[in-house]
């Protein structure tokens, strides 16, 4: 299917603004020589989530630090967390049109974001078959059309369509994708996310997976690089941070929702995590949003 470029403009930010306190956030940049969008975007600090895009057509240039990296059509990118960048408009291009995917990643798919080509700490992938340079171009398009609708189950659609995106970007890696997590560490990584609630007890996720509570624990952190517990506290405050986007729950409420029954301890762990307390990000969200004080939007729909 050839992607029809006057559509994927209604997901352009000469149509729409973005803001990035969302699990995802999609569109379609189309950039030229002196037009309103060519400028380089900076972000010293990097971002908190990932950010994956596809060059549709001339070239673009991300600067890290003195050094450079160019890219040009049917490339891939995948910024990590935290790496600093600025990219743009090659200047000896009249163009750089992409499509581009913000988001925070499910835990399970984070050996999937392990590319073999890593430049700058950013990842590159070039696509040289018609029939993958189409598939991968649909299914952006599909993430960023669910991603902008307002229907029943858009952001889930969203989600699925990316994981398909991330499972079709990784199948393209002969090395990365032969190394993936030890299937018991995702199982209890599902466990957790399911039960985000619960008192966690080790000694119960490693007899689901036949493994000594000392094994499992070492197992965790080789393959995630944090203790279970402290992977379980980001899973829940994620969860908290998207409750607050897209509910009207009050904070005592979403506390309890994800596993913390004293509201003055999950504003401590929220405030480590964010920086602010739940309250006040709940304040910024909505003025960064525009919206009333008791209206929330569904996270990832400007």
């Amino acid at each position: 299917m050839e992607l029809d470029i006057n559509e994927l403009l209604n997901f352009s930010p000469l149509i729409k603004t973005f803001t990035f306190n969302a699990w995802i956030v999609s569109g379609f940049t189309p950039i030229s020589r002196g037009s309103s969008l060519d400028y380089y975007i900076n972000r010293p600090n990097g971002m908190k989530g990932y950010i994956i895009n596809l060059t549709l057509r001339g070239q673009g240039r991300a600067k890290v630090g003195e050094n450079t990296l160019q890219y040009e059509e049917n490339d891939l990118l995948l910024f990590p967390p935290g790496v600093p960048h600025q990219y743009g408009r090659d200047e000896h291009s009249e163009y750089w049109d992409h499509l581009w995917i913000y988001f925070i990643p499910r835990p399970y798919w984070l050996d999937w974001l392990k590319w073999d080509k890593n430049i700058l700490g950013i990842g590159k992938t070039r696509v040289t078959e018609p029939v993958k340079q189409a598939h991968l171009r649909e299914l952006f398009y599909e993430v960023i059309r669910h991603n902008s609708d307002d229907a029943p189950l858009s952001e889930a659609l969203a989600m699925n369509a990316l994981e398909r995106l991330i499972l079709a970007c990784f199948q393209l890696q002969p090395v990365s994708n032969h190394h993936a997590h030890d299937p018991r560490i995702n199982a209890v990584c599902d466990y957790l996310n399911d039960h985000i609630d619960e008192e966690l007890k080790v000694e119960k996720l490693a007899s689901m997976v036949f493994l000594s509570p000392s094994r499992l624990a070492h197992l965790f952190k080789k393959d995630l690089g944090v203790t279970i517990y402290a992977w379980r506290e980001q899973q829940r405050i994620n969860r908290a941070r998207l409750l607050i986007q897209s509910t009207l729950l009050p904070i005592f409420k979403i506390a309890q929702s994800v596993g913390y029954s004293d509201p003055v301890y999950f504003t401590k762990i929220f405030r480590k995590h964010n920086g602010i307390p739940p309250a006040e990000y709940k304040k910024r969200y909505e003025k960064m949003n525009n919206l009333p004080g008791n209206q929330t939007l569904k996270p990832g729909k400007r």
